[in-house]
């Protein structure tokens, strides 16, 4: 299983580094990569005697959501049945994904490497962007036919509010483990290099939602620690270094980008358009309260209920509750509150668990991405971008990942069975 955790890993950094996977040839590399990942996975379980599969309501809800698309297909109910099937696509290799994850990831050496490689990997495509901020400002990783005539791409991403959503995702992790002392003594000042430089990027990247969606992460952070009465003494003081350090970065690449974007100098697409795209897509759901006009149909859909037409096509309306409602009306909506309800409802028992420093990090920063991300979605669509799409998965598997009991504790409870005569021990 350890080459698919691998995989898994790999197909991640593919999906981000791809653009966020978001053109025909890379959202194909991720769907077949998937596929292929689940073909493996299931020979190994069907070659493994007592092979146990894990179910949670986050696969049902998934899988409500492609049950709505292929009705949507079988009952006429999507406005453009090519769209709604290339969305279904996508959507099936979410499943796949969030599915392996449950499977793959639920022991502690797992759940470590994994919380490291999104550490690590956070720290370099945020590396990656601070240095082509400064180096090349329209050109996706330096290459001239990923060169943004119209726009304001940042590291890997065409669009810098991704950006910003792919740190809100990844971030969390390290920032968690720090507060909840579930990284090693001696790996700490790594860890905190780690986690200080994605600060400085989210930033430099100027995204209002994301430097908002951060805040409040960092809120969360401090109520989870406050919650197991863990802000005191030693800690309190490596929090505030930690603190300093990121302010110090941040001083260091400039906020002069992020206080134009919120004085609204630097606007995108201002408060109004995205009223306007709002009403539209509220209108698209009043009109098909039901079933929604049809999985990723809003591109063609919503012509017809543009209220502000500037010229531009638009393919997502800044907000992914309304667009999803649009799509997939109330149907889809109830997979939506079965998967917030499932993710806060077990979240919460999970972290409350008695279980070691590492695992009640580790839970506490998926539920600080999760959120995170949430309130952003509010603003944007970072859910239709598939690389961020799948990271958000992965952080709410984590959130019903199983608590994990302290290393040494799992070492005492080895070493009584070892010294039961063999034929004692059930």
């Amino acid at each position: 299983m350890t080459a698919l955790r691998i995989g898994l890993c790999l197909l991640i950094a593919f999906s981000v580094l791809a653009l966020g996977a978001v053109e025909v040839w890379s959202v194909s590399i991720l769907e077949v990569g998937a596929a292929l990942l689940f073909i493996c996975w299931a020979i190994i379980a069907w070659r493994t005697p007592g092979a146990t599969i894990h179910w949670n309501l986050l696969h049902a809800s998934v899988l409500g959501l492609l049950l709505v698309g292929f009705a949507q297909l079988a009952f006429g109910g999507s406005a453009y049945p090519y769209l709604t099937r290339v969305m279904l696509l996508k959507v099936a290799a979410y499943f796949l994904l969030l599915f392996l994850f449950t499977q793959l990831f639920r022991e502690r050496k797992d759940l470590q490497r994994l919380a490291w490689f999104l550490m690590v990997f956070c720290f370099l495509v945020s590396l990656l962007g601070i240095v082509q901020h400064f180096t090349s400002d329209s050109e996706i990783l330096w290459i001239s036919k990923w060169k943004v005539e119209h726009g304001m791409p940042f590291g890997p991403y065409v669009n810098r509010n991704h950006f910003a959503g792919f740190v809100e995702l990844t971030l969390p992790t390290g920032l968690a483990l720090l507060a909840f002392r579930g990284v090693k003594r001696d790996l700490f000042p790594l860890a905190t290099l780690l986690t200080v430089i994605p600060v400085s990027a989210i930033i430099l990247s100027a995204s209002r939602g994301g430097i908002i969606g951060l805040a409040l992460e960092i809120a969360a952070l401090a109520l989870l620690v406050r919650s197991r009465k863990a802000w005191k003494g030693q800690r309190g003081i490596i929090a505030a270094m930690v603190a300093l350090l990121a302010v110090g970065a941040v001083a260091w690449v400039g906020t002069s980008r992020a206080i134009e974007r919120f004085s609204g100098t630097l606007q995108e697409a201002t408060l109004g358009r995205r009223a306007s795209m709002f009403r539209g897509a509220a209108h698209i759901f009043l009109d098909h309260p039901i079933k929604g006009s049809g999985l990723g149909t809003l591109v063609d859909v919503f012509p017809a209920y543009e209220t502000a037409y500037d010229g531009k096509l638009i393919d997502h309306v800044h907000n992914d509750y309304i667009e999803g409602l649009a799509e997939t009306g109330l149907l889809g909506g109830i997979c939506g509150a079965i998967f917030l309800w499932a993710v806060y409802s077990q979240g919460r028992r999970n972290f409350a668990a008695e279980q070691g420093h590492f695992s009640r990090g580790l839970h506490a920063g998926a539920i600080m991405a999760v959120s995170g991300l949430l309130l952003h979605s509010f603003v944007d669509f970072n859910l239709q971008i598939p690389a961020n799409a799948l990271l958000f998965l992965l952080q709410a598997s984590l959130v019903l990942a199983p608590p994990v009991a302290p290393e040494t504790v799992r070492q005492r409870r080895r070493g009584v069975r070892d010294s039961v005569p063999n034929e004692a021990v059930v």
